[in-house]
C-alpha cells in the first residue's frame, strides 16, 4: 500500500517527493450518470487527487432526514473515484461557503439557540452526528482500507470568514479535528485552508489565490491582481475580501510545504460582479505560483455543476440569507476548466501544459525551492519591469518569466539576455524577445540521459519512455537548445504552443502522444474522443495498427495522422419570440435534433441581464449574462424538442460590472441574437 506523509518542503509518496495536481468536484452538483465520464476527463488533465465538499444542506435540509441518494450518493462517488484510480481529498466542513445558502448549513441549524462554529457543545455534538453519516457513507474507502481517500479538510477559512480568532480559534479547529477522528477518519493527511489569518490548529496549511473577485463589492475594474508576481508571500489578500481585508497568516511557514487547494480554476459570477476567466489567465497565475515554490497546484473549481434543488428553498447563495452576493439558482458554471456540464475548455488545455510536466518532473522540481531576485518586481502595477525567478537544486534548474497580467498590458522586451547561475558557472540564455501576455519557463542543467540541455528557449512538457527516451518540448521561438553529450537512446521532439496544448499522453504498449483537438480521453480499455469537428489524431510513435473505422494519412514530423469520414451534423433552432415586455423577452425554442447522435449543446447568444430555459413548466438552467455565448448540454435533458427562454432586461447603468455590455437599444438590451447547435462527435478508439 502507498504512504503518503509531508515534509516543510513537499508531499511525501512512498519515501519520495510527490507534486500532485488537485482538481474540484462536488458530486452533488453534477448527474451520478455522467461521474466517470467527468473523473476520465479530470484525470486526462492531469489530476491526480480529486477534492470535493460534503455540502451539509445537501444531505439533512431537513432535520434528521438524511439523503445520499442519487447526485448526492457520496458512497458512489467515491466508489467512482476508486474504479477511476485517482485519489481524494474529503472536505467535511461543517462549513464549506462553496457559494451554497448559508455556506452550507441547513436552515434547520441555523434557527436552533447555538453559537454555531464556535465551541459550544450543543453545536459541537450536531457536527459530530453529521460527520458521523458523512464516514457512515465512506467507511471501507479510507486509504487505509484500499480506499482512494487519502486525506480529510476540516472546516474552511475558519477565523478569516467567521469563527473564533486566536488561541481560541485554533482550540477549535483542533476539537473539530478530533470530532473527525472519533467518528472514524483516520486518514494519512489532514488540511485546513490558511489563508487570510484564518486558523488551522495545527493541521497542514492549504492557500488560495484567484485572478479576479466577483465578491468584491465594487462596480469597477479592481487592482491588478498580486497573483501574477513572483513573490514567497502565500497569502491572497482577495480571498475573502467580502468579508474583510485578510491580513497574514497563522502558521509557521517554515515548518509546512507551500500547498494550494484553491487556486480558481475560474470565477463563479455574482449579479453585480460578472469577470470572465480566460484560459491564459488560469494558466499564467498556475504558472507563477509554481516558480513562486508551490509543491501542489489544487483548483477550485477544476470542473463546474449545477445546483440541486431543494426540498424548502433554493440552494444557491444569496443576499436574503444574510451572505453578500446573490449568484444563479442552479448554474454554477464557474467558467472551471470543465465546465458546467462537462466540456473540456481551453482552460483545461492551457493548464494541461504545467500538469504534464508535473506528472514527468514533479518529483524533482519539489527539491527546487524558489529563489526570487531582488530585482524582481514585487508589485502587480508595475507593468513595465520583466517578472522573473528561478527553481533549482544543485544540479539543475528552471527560468521562470512572467508579461501576463490580467486586463492590462505589459511592456514589450526586445533582445532580453537572462542568466542563471548554479554551483559558480554562470548560465546564459540566447537572446529572446518577450511581448505582452506571454509566460514561460526554460530549463538548464536539465539532465537527458547522458546528456544535459545546458539552456533552451523551449519549455519540457512530458517525456515517452520506450525503446528511447523522448524528451518533448515546446516553443513558438527557436529552442537553440545547447545539449552536451550523446546518449543513442535519448531524442528531443519539439513542438509548437499550440501542438502542446492539444497534446495528450497515453499509455498503452508504448507510451504515445496524441495531438488533436477533440479531448482524447484514456478509459482503461478504450480511448475515447470528445470534439465537434472531423475525428483526426496525430501520434507519436506509430500505432501498431489503424484504428477501426479510421484512415492513415501521410505522416507528418514523425507523427502518424489518422482520420475518421463522419457525417458533419446541422442541426437547426428555430427561437420564436412569443412574448416581449419592458422587463423581459420571452422566446420558444423548436429544435430538430438527429436521433441517434452522441451528444448536442445548445448555444444562445443572447443579450440582457439572466436568462431562465424551461422545459415545460420546469426550470432546467439558468444564466447571468458575461458578454459570452451561454452553453446547455441536451443530453442530459433527453434532448428536448422544445424549451421556452426568458430573458430579464438589463438597463444602461444597472449597478453590474461587465467586462464588455451588449449593444443597448433605447437604453436597454433585451432580445435573442442566436440561437445554435453544434453536435459532440464521441468515438471509441480500442488498442
Amino acid at each position: 500500500m502507498d504512504t503518503y506523509s509531508y515534509t516543510p518542503q513537499y508531499l511525501v509518496k512512498n519515501g519520495e517527493p510527490w507534486f500532485p495536481i488537485m482538481g474540484e468536484i462536488h458530486y452533488s452538483r453534477y448527474p451520478k450518470e455522467y461521474w466517470k465520464e467527468s473523473i476520465y476527463k479530470m484525470r486526462a488533465g492531469g489530476v491526480e487527487v480529486v477534492s470535493s465538499y460534503v455540502i451539509w444542506i445537501h444531505h439533512e435540509e431537513i432535520e434528521e432526514e438524511y439523503d445520499f441518494t442519487g447526485n448526492r450518493d457520496l458512497r458512489g462517488f467515491v466508489e467512482t473515484l476508486k474504479e477511476c484510480k485517482v485519489k481524494m481529498l474529503l472536505r467535511i466542513g461543517p462549513w464549506c461557503h462553496g457559494e451554497v445558502r448559508n455556506g452550507g448549513f441547513p436552515d434547520w441549524l441555523l434557527k436552533k439557540n447555538w453559537k454555531l462554529r464556535t465551541n459550544d457543545l450543543d453545536y459541537l455534538e450536531e457536527v459530530k452526528k453529521f460527520y458521523f453519516q458523512v464516514y457512515t457513507q465512506v467507511d471501507g474507502l479510507l486509504h487505509k482500507d484500499g480506499g482512494p481517500i487519502i486525506g480529510v479538510q476540516i472546516e474552511n477559512e475558519y477565523g478569516h470568514v467567521g469563527g473564533l480568532k486566536g488561541e481560541e480559534g485554533e482550540q477549535h479547529m483542533r476539537t473539530l479535528a478530533r470530532l473527525a477522528k472519533e467518528v472514524g477518519f483516520d486518514v494519512p493527511i489532514y488540511t485546513a485552508t490558511g489563508w487570510g489569518g484564518a486558523v488551522t490548529g495545527g493541521l497542514l496549511p492549504v492557500m488560495g489565490g484567484y485572478c479576479d473577485a466577483p465578491w468584491d463589492s465594487s462596480l469597477t475594474e479592481i487592482a491588478p491582481s498580486g497573483n501574477y508576481i513572483f513573490t514567497y508571500e502565500r497569502n491572497d489578500h482577495n480571498i475573502g475580501s467580502d468579508y474583510g481585508f485578510g491580513y497574514g497568516i497563522t502558521f509557521d511557514i517554515n515548518k509546512f510545504p507551500y500547498l494550494t487547494a484553491e487556486l480558481g480554476g475560474g470565477l463563479q459570477v455574482t449579479h453585480h460582479r460578472r469577470p470572465v476567466a480566460h484560459a491564459k489567465d488560469i494558466g499564467a497565475m498556475s504558472m507563477v505560483k509554481l516558480g513562486s515554490g508551490v509543491n501542489l497546484l489544487g483548483y477550485y473549481m477544476y470542473h463546474g455543476g449545477t445546483n440541486p434543488k431543494g426540498k424548502l428553498t433554493t440552494l444557491q447563495e444569496t443576499k436574503a440569507t444574510g451572505y453578500p452576493n446573490d449568484l444563479p439558482e442552479l448554474n454554477y458554471d464557474f467558467r472551471a476548466p470543465i465546465r458546467e456540464y462537462g466540456q473540456v475548455s481551453e482552460t483545461l488545455k492551457e493548464i494541461k501544459l504545467i500538469a504534464m510536466f508535473i506528472k514527468d518532473f514533479g518529483s524533482q522540481l519539489c527539491t527546487m525551492p524558489a529563489f526570487i531576485p531582488e530585482d524582481n518586481p514585487q508589485k502587480p502595477e508595475d507593468l513595465e519591469h520583466i517578472r522573473y525567478c528561478f527553481r533549482q537544486n544543485k544540479e539543475s534548474g528552471y527560468l521562470f518569466v512572467n508579461n501576463y497580467q490580467r486586463r492590462h498590458k505589459m511592456a514589450d522586451h526586445a533582445e532580453v539576455v537572462l542568466k542563471a547561475e548554479i554551483n559558480g558557472e554562470i548560465i546564459v540564455f540566447p537572446k529572446l524577445d518577450i511581448e505582452d501576455k506571454e509566460y514561460f519557463f526554460y530549463p538548464y542543467q536539465m539532465k537527458l540521459g547522458n546528456r544535459i540541455i545546458k539552456s533552451a528557449l523551449a519549455t519540457p512538457l512530458c517525456k515517452l519512455e520506450n525503446t528511447i527516451t523522448t524528451y518533448v518540448f515546446y516553443t513558438d521561438k527557436d529552442p537553440q537548445y545547447r545539449i552536451e553529450g550523446e546518449d543513442p537512446n535519448v531524442e528531443v521532439l519539439t513542438l509548437s504552443r499550440k501542438e502542446a496544448k492539444n497534446s495528450w499522453k497515453i499509455i498503452r504498449d508504448k507510451e504515445y502522444l496524441f495531438i488533436s483537438e477533440s479531448a482524447v480521453i484514456d478509459e482503461d480499455n478504450r480511448i475515447v474522443l470528445y470534439g465537434r469537428e472531423t475525428p483526426c489524431i496525430k501520434v507519436y510513435p506509430v500505432l501498431e495498427k489503424t484504428p477501426d473505422g479510421f484512415m492513415r494519412l501521410p505522416d507528418e514530423k514523425g507523427f502518424a495522422i489518422y482520420k475518421k469520414n463522419v457525417k458533419i451534423i446541422k442541426d437547426k433552432v428555430n427561437a420564436c419570440l412569443i412574448e416581449e415586455t419592458e422587463d423581459k423577452a420571452v422566446y420558444e425554442l423548436e429544435l430538430s435534433i438527429t436521433e441517434d447522435i452522441d451528444d448536442s449543446y445548445l448555444e444562445l447568444t443572447y443579450y440582457g441581464d439572466t436568462a431562465k430555459l424551461y422545459q415545460g413548466k420546469e426550470l432546467i438552467a439558468d444564466h447571468f449574462y458575461q458578454g459570452e455565448p451561454w452553453e446547455i448540454r441536451l443530453r442530459r435533458f433527453a434532448f428536448p424538442k422544445k424549451l421556452r427562454l426568458e430573458i430579464i432586461t438589463l438597463r444602461e447603468g444597472a449597478p453590474r460590472f461587465l467586462e464588455a455590455w451588449p449593444e443597448m437599444e433605447d437604453g436597454r438590451a433585451c432580445k435573442l441574437k442566436q440561437a445554435e447547435l453544434h453536435t459532440e462527435y464521441i468515438t471509441n478508439l480500442f488498442l
